[in-house]
């Protein structure tokens, strides 16, 4: 029995030091460049741009096969920051700037279907099969996939509330434009 747990033993601690040097000699580099860029994205992986989630979509963007702008939740400032970044020149005159809205679920209409539940990249969706559903409001992006697939229509996208942790200071330029 002794033999036994220390062959396994010794078997196992050779393996993992082999496992260690490979690790360590064999690997692969990313592209700091991308890992910049990644940086910049929201990180929310809502799919919206297109790839499965934000770093394929950072890796895209800085081998040049997709344009800074494609992050819809990003919005003009991440794709100008990433434009700085790469050092091209990027027209944000298409690209709108949305405010930041998020999901409400009318409990009088939701049927617990949790097709919007199995959509929620962030999990904001609260709820179960045949029960009403609900979201958490700290963690909905906005993303608006769960606004796409449901069946009766009781999801609807509204402004972000300001509170003490979402108020943000006003651009004064457009405050200098009202007056």
């Amino acid at each position: 029995m002794i033999v036994a747990i220390g062959s396994l033993t010794l078997l196992g601690l050779t393996l993992g030091g082999l496992l260690a040097v490979a690790g360590r000699y064999l690997r692969v580099e990313g592209n700091p460049l991308a890992e910049q860029v990644v940086a910049l994205l929201p990180g929310s992986q809502c799919g919206q741009c297109g790839y499965a989630g934000c770093g394929p979509a950072g890796e895209a963007i800085a081998s040049g096969a997709a344009s800074p702008a494609i992050c819809p939740p990003g919005g003009r400032a991440v794709a100008g920051e990433i434009a700085n970044l790469l050092g091209v020149a990027l027209d944000l005159s298409g690209l709108a700037e949305k405010a930041p809205r998020i999901a409400f679920i009318k409990e009088s209409l939701c049927i617990g279907c949790c097709k919007c539940f199995k959509r929620c990249p962030t999990d904001a969706i609260l709820g179960a099969n045949n029960m009403i559903h609900s979201v958490f409001t700290d963690a909905c992006i906005g993303c608006e996939q769960c606004f796409a697939v449901c069946p009766t229509e009781c999801i609807e996208m509204r402004p972000l509330v300001a509170n003490l942790q979402t108020w943000f200071w006003p651009n004064p330029t457009a405050l200098a434009a009202v007056h």
